[in-house]
């Protein structure tokens, strides 16, 4: 049987990326929906390592025949203490709009200059093989917050990450592009290379 790895998301938007960029592994790559897990974890970690590893190994409990992925990543912004950090996707309530939330980071920053608005994009993953092997990788993406949101393309954060060397937003990229400097993308090229040599 071809190994299967699970991802555990059900944020569409993410699976595009991870399935991307996994895609040369040679093993099946599914989320943990399509997998027919329907629970909900809860996150109550401190760090994106705590979160990332709750996530994976409460799945590879259910799972323990796949190899089950999870990350935690979020945004952390240097003028306000790292926030919103862990709490990325609950900041100003889970069911706010990003276009909500990007802006109200937006007006957090206001008068605030280039070099005070220095910010970065985490992503721990962590990984529970069916041996009981466990790993983790962590990479980020550092950037500026912008003034104003740009970009249609990625999700989130994206639209407000400003890359000065690029000088557009993470959205401004193409998926390609962004897949290559990305927290995630590099999370998951890190892991990749770890898989290879267990798989």
């Amino acid at each position: 049987m071809k190994q299967r790895i699970v991802f555990a998301t059900g944020n569409a938007h993410k699976m595009q990326e991870i399935r991307m960029i996994l895609a040369d592994l040679g093993a099946e790559v599914i989320s943990m929906k399509e997998a027919g897990v329907n629970v909900d974890v809860v996150e109550a970690g401190t760090t994106f390592e705590e979160n990332a590893r709750i996530k994976a190994e409460a799945i590879g409990q259910i799972l323990p025949e796949d190899i089950v992925l999870a990350d935690d990543s979020g945004l952390e912004i240097d003028y306000l203490d790292k926030a919103p950090g862990v709490y990325s996707a609950r900041f100003a309530g889970e069911h706010t709009s990003y276009d909500i939330k990007n802006q109200m980071l937006i007006d957090q920053l206001a008068g605030v200059p280039d070099e005070k608005r220095t910010a970065r994009f985490v992503c721990v993953i962590a990984a529970v093989f069916p041996d009981g092997t466990k790993k983790m990788v962590r990479e980020t993406m550092e950037g500026r917050i912008g003034y104003e949101i740009a970009g249609d393309h990625g999700f989130g954060y994206d639209p407000i990450f400003y890359l000065p060397e690029y000088g557009c937003t993470s959205a401004q990229l193409s998926p390609e592009e962004k897949n290559k400097i990305s927290h995630r993308g590099k999370a998951l090229r890190a892991m990749r290379d770890l898989m290879e040599e267990l798989l």
